[in-house]
């Protein structure tokens, strides 16, 4: 199993650990921490170092209530960042729902489009369309950031994620964008209660038989903190990198987390047991 992006054939077949760098003021997070472009480049640099395998930028916050960023804010955050994380050597995945953003990222050099809207926006689909060889991440996010917490999902989750996956990745396969440049991510914390987030990770299999690698984004969420009681996100790292293992055990090839040292760490001793 491979992962077809911009500039690489990414190998799958090892799980893959994708290091996150907002380069936002108001991340859930880290928000503030790595906001200009050269604290950005230092952090990817150390995340590398960590043994990230690839990085995922993003200018605008997703958390529960955030507001959304205007499009030359955000271009003015990420951009840079993007151009010089492309000289490192690893795909690099935006994070992004604007097709301004998406088109410009590519034309900078990124990678990968990482979109909560699965393409929904404006003609996000046709610009990755027209981008022959980008990876794309499809994430299933119930309402809008605004409001998806408010009055999160009813009813069986995992059936529900998958249909709408199915449906998301028939429309970029009919718009002409080739299988191997897909991955999916069901969207844990994204208008979801704690106990469906864990439906999806105790029931990946119905995903994964859509066909297409799974990138589960567990780390620091609140649902971690709702069953360990630990309330600061930097205070989840040993829940992040346990749901990332379990989300590889059960078929994830790409875990996006905050936390890279650890989770690598965690994914070593998995392999090692593999080994035997």
């Amino acid at each position: 199993m491979r992962w077809i992006t911009s500039r690489f054939d990414v190998d799958l077949s090892t799980p893959q650990v994708m290091g996150i760098v907002n380069v936002t003021p108001d991340s859930f997070s880290d928000g503030g921490r790595h906001a200009t472009t050269a604290s950005a480049l230092r952090y990817c640099e150390q995340l590398l170092k960590d043994g990230a395998h690839m990085l995922d930028i993003g200018g605008e916050s997703t958390r529960p209530g955030s507001p959304a960023v205007g499009l030359e804010e955000e271009l003015a955050r990420v951009l840079p960042v993007v151009q010089a994380a492309a000289s490192l050597g690893v795909p690099v995945s935006v994070d992004t729902y604007k097709p301004e953003v998406m088109r410009a990222v590519l034309d900078a050099g990124a990678d990968v489009i990482n979109d909560i809207w699965a393409l929904r926006q404006g003609n996000a689909l046709a610009v990755v369309a027209s981008h022959p060889r980008c990876g794309v991440c499809l994430m299933h996010m119930h309402r809008d950031p605004q409001t998806m917490q408010v009055a999160p999902m009813e009813g069986d989750v995992v059936t529900q994620v998958v249909g709408f996956l199915s449906q998301r990745t028939s429309a970029l396969t009919d718009g002409g964008v080739d299988v191997q440049r897909i991955v999916l991510d069901p969207g844990i914390g994204f208008g979801k209660t704690v106990a469906q987030n864990f439906s999806l990770l105790a029931h990946q299999l119905p995903l994964l038989s859509l066909g297409y690698p799974l990138l589960a984004g567990w780390s620091r969420k609140s649902s971690l903190g709702h069953v360990t009681g630990r309330a600061e996100p930097t205070e989840r790292i040993a829940a992040s990198v346990a749901a990332a293992l379990l989300a590889v055990d059960r078929g994830a090839r790409v875990v996006r987390v905050h936390d890279v040292r650890q989770t690598v760490d965690a994914l070593k001793v998995w392999q090692a047991s593999l080994a035997i």
